[in-house]
């Protein structure tokens, strides 16, 4: 996944839009896009919703429930579990046990919606309390449910009592360029994508462009929108150019050619077998957005 745009689970509105914005997934937000007094009847607008959408024809659907601390986890899942959905994002866990935690819950909610076991894959925001930060080794155990992670920087600014998470070069402060550096490796450990936080100017164009540039650099695979208008700079930055795709093709032949070299040279170069795992990598994102 390119692109995933979270949408207010109060805003039946909102969620039909959503849908012809060109995201490969949608994040429904049961969280912090919802007022207290409100969690009860967007849970609901929330299951109306899925109740209408036809999966083989739209983007992804995942539900942001409200995080393992609340207790609000178990009615979010007794509500909105659906055939079409492909999983749930967990905010602010403490550790992999809270993933644990949910993917134990999922179990029997599978059970009681008639789905087949493992169904629904969990998308963990990793980084949004202190705790998360210091034990990001733990998601890397948590079962074949977790299928990415990605990090947050305002809950975590919050948590700490930053009063700022950027400098005034709009770079990240070395608190949260930690916290992303540790989600990334802890996705790479966790053998499962690696999704870049929000970029909260959402008129900033140019700047998303920038940070979704400098986030495909470092190895993360897509970005968490929080505008419609974000959808198309954040696809185009997390689909593989044609030159990238003709190079990893050129790579993969050239070990194809060579099965059992360590190191084959194209054009002068030499290239080593980390070179083919990106190759490979960028050819399945290339499959994965339907350009080849």
């Amino acid at each position: 996944m390119r692109s995933l745009l979270f949408v207010p689970g109060d805003s039946p509105a909102k969620m039909e839009k959503a849908l012809g914005v060109g995201a490969d997934a949608l994040i429904i937000d049961l969280e912090d896009a919802v007022a207290p007094a409100q969690k009860v009847s967007a849970r609901q607008t929330t299951a109306d919703f899925l109740k209408s959408f036809d999966a083989l024809q739209g983007p992804k659907i995942y539900v942001r429930v409200n995080d393992m601390s609340s207790s609000l986890v178990a009615d979010d899942l007794e509500v909105t579990v659906a055939p079409c959905l492909s999983g749930f994002v967990l905010p602010k866990p403490r550790s992999g046990e809270d993933v644990k935690t949910l993917a134990r819950m999922l179990e029997g909610a599978e059970a009681q919606k008639g789905l087949d076991p493992g169904t629904l894959s969990i998308l963990v925001i990793a980084t949004e309390t202190p705790q998360a930060v210091l034990d990001m080794g733990s998601f890397a155990n948590c079962g074949e449910r977790l299928e990415g992670l990605s990090w947050g920087a305002e809950d975590l600014s919050a948590a700490i009592g930053a009063t700022a998470n950027r400098d005034d070069k709009n770079a990240y402060t070395p608190a949260f360029e930690l916290a992303r550096s540790l989600c990334l490796l802890a996705a790479a450990a966790a053998g499962v994508q690696a999704i870049d936080t929000v970029y909260t100017q959402f008129r900033d164009l140019d700047g998303l462009a920038h940070e979704c540039e400098l986030a495909a650099r470092d190895g993360f695979t897509g970005k968490i929108a929080i505008h419609p208008g974000q959808i198309p700079v954040i696809n185009d930055a997390f689909t593989p150019s044609k030159s990238e795709i003709e190079e990893a093709r050129r790579v993969q032949a050239a070990f194809e050619a060579e099965p059992d070299a360590g190191v084959v040279s194209i054009d002068g170069r030499m290239i080593d077998r980390p070179h083919l795992k990106i190759a490979v990598r960028i050819l399945e994102r290339a499959r994965l957005a339907g350009v080849q």
